[in-house]
């Protein structure tokens, strides 16, 4: 069972546990996700926007295609307020900065991606840290992806020389889990026009 931070009959906001899809995959054992489970509640549950499998937290999700559109303009217009938490492998030496470097995606290695100054789409990441561990060696931070490509912020993190706590794919020592969570999501009610904010606390 999924649970939900908040429903009404525009949108609902699901808690995405981590180790499970946003959407359906290609093959028949990845039909199983967040969007599938909401709609046995709510036939009419659509994707507004996704987090990767390991990442846990705040998913917003849009009851109809006129809302579906209406959510996801939002998100394309950089309308929407995210923060995500993580804890990173080893010690930050600054306590703020940013991360611009472009993406793209790895072929041969996909769904991998990789930094591309000549033809990857430009891609900003915001980070501040919240507290260092000195015993375990790690950094927790708050990131604020100001774009939204696939993979920005395990990869920009990777490339600060800090990688993910668990996320393997770009280099961190395996875990239990990838420990990457979406704590914070604000926008705009798409009936009502009522700013709204939810939070959700980081479960590592």
């Amino acid at each position: 069972m999924i649970h939900l931070h908040y429903i009404d009959d525009a949108m609902l906001l699901a808690e995405k546990p981590a180790g499970l899809l946003s959407v359906p995959g290609r093959s028949e054992e990845n039909q199983d996700c967040v969007v599938t489970r909401l709609q046995t509640v709510c036939p009419d549950a659509l994707t507004v926007h996704r987090l990767d499998q390991v990442t846990s937290g705040l998913l917003l999700h849009a009851r109809g295609k006129a809302m579906q559109a209406a959510l996801s303009m939002q998100f394309e217009q950089r309308q929407v307020g995210k923060r995500y938490e993580a804890v990173l492998q080893g010690l930050l030496a600054d306590d703020a900065g940013d991360v611009d470097l472009p993406l793209i995606v790895d072929w041969p290695n996909r769904p991998k991606q990789m930094v591309d100054h000549a033809r990857g789409k430009p891609a900003l990441t915001r980070w501040q840290v919240l507290a260092r561990d000195v015993e375990a060696g790690t950094t927790r931070v708050a990131l604020e992806p100001v774009t939204g490509r696939s993979h920005q912020l395990r990869l920009h993190m990777a490339s600060l020389g800090h990688p993910i706590v668990g996320d393997v794919l770009y280099g961190a020592a395996p875990a239990q889990r990838v420990h990457l969570h979406a704590c914070a999501l604000a926008f705009t009610h798409p009936v009502t026009g009522a700013a709204l904010a939810f939070e959700s606390a980081a479960p590592f």
